[in-house]
């Protein structure tokens, strides 16, 4: 029952939060900032946004890519055309489920190339890592080409210096406490923490240790370009946002992505953390909106038409095994 319960509230936490997101978003709009919205999507050069969605698919083909080398280094050689279809069907997935991808690519590698579920998945927890390692690099780079406007903002809003600092104390204490906490503590979720933390470590290990990682890190940090090259691509869609220059862009990029992980696909999340980053730069409230929807729609579209394809593919080419 229990477990049940914990399905349900993965499923419908994220959406319920997406959701109020969206409505919250468009009850504070006025009905001149919809119509412009609506004007927005119209004008909007959709070429564009094609080049985009193509930039999409080399960065989810170099994902598939970059598994190989993982799973060769296991004693494992997949058919190239599973990795990529499995990828695909792991961010339809993810749609639904935050984060439920990474076990359905998993397990399908498993059922169509007879790779073990918890091998398969390590090599996927080990991408999560470098990703997250990478994710962050872009946040420092952002943060310090951005620090003025930040600070700006920071004075702006009356958050004071000695507000700061006593922030970062209070962070300091409590990453203190919690470090005495994991080395002594012998509760069980600390316990099945660290597990999972060494899972993490071996996974890491796995990376440095293979044959092809530098091949593996190259494409690593490729995804990621693709990542940041599709949003920027999308930009010029529109006449008002493809003036911005490249700083606000990292920053748009660097918050959307965040926002992904808040709901469904980033339902709701993602259209309104483009809008409110592009809003301390001075672009109008119903101009981030209508970037942040145009972009968030055509990527989910594209994730619902390759994953379903990709589904029904994966049986259809694997047959005659």
């Amino acid at each position: 029952m229990k477990n049940q319960i914990r399905k349900w509230l993965t499923v419908l936490v994220p959406l319920i939060i997406g959701i109020s997101i969206v409505y919250y978003q468009f009850t504070t709009l006025t009905s001149e900032e919809i119509e412009k919205i609506k004007i927005s999507f119209q004008k909007a050069n959709y070429f564009y946004i094609f080049i985009s969605l193509v930039i999409a698919m080399i960065g989810h083909w170099s994902r598939a890519y970059r598994w190989k080398f993982a799973l060769n280094h296991l004693g494992y050689f997949p058919k190239f055309y599973n990795n990529f279809l499995t990828v695909l069907v792991s961010y339809f997935v993810n749609l639904t489920v935050p984060r439920s991808g990474e076990i359905s690519r998993a397990a399908l590698i498993k059922k169509y190339e007879e790779i073990p579920f918890d091998k398969a998945f390590g090599t996927i927890v080990a991408e999560r890592i470098i990703d997250l390692l990478i994710f962050l690099l872009f946040v420092i780079i952002g943060f310090v080409f951005q620090y003025e406007t930040l600070h700006q903002f920071l004075v702006t809003n009356n958050v004071s210096f000695q507000s700061i600092i006593l922030f970062s104390i209070a962070l300091f204490v409590l990453g203190v406490v919690f470090l005495l906490i994991w080395i002594y503590a012998e509760w069980k979720i600390i316990i099945k923490l660290k597990k999972k933390f060494e899972g993490l470590l071996q996974g890491m290990r796995t990376v440095l240790e293979m044959k092809n990682k530098w091949y593996y890190i190259f494409h690593s940090f490729f995804i990621w370009f693709c990542y940041l090259a599709m949003f920027y691509i999308a930009v010029f869609a529109l006449q008002e946002t493809s003036v911005i220059s490249f700083d606000i862009i990292i920053m748009g990029f660097i918050f959307g992505s965040l926002a992904i992980g808040f709901s469904n696909g980033g339902l709701g999340a993602y259209p309104f953390s483009i809008a409110l980053i592009f809003s301390l730069y001075g672009i109008s409230n119903d101009v981030g909106t209508a970037f942040g929807w145009l972009v968030w729609t055509s990527q989910t579209v594209l994730t619902v038409f390759s994953g379903i394809l990709s589904f029904l593919l994966l049986p259809i080419l694997n047959r005659n095994k």
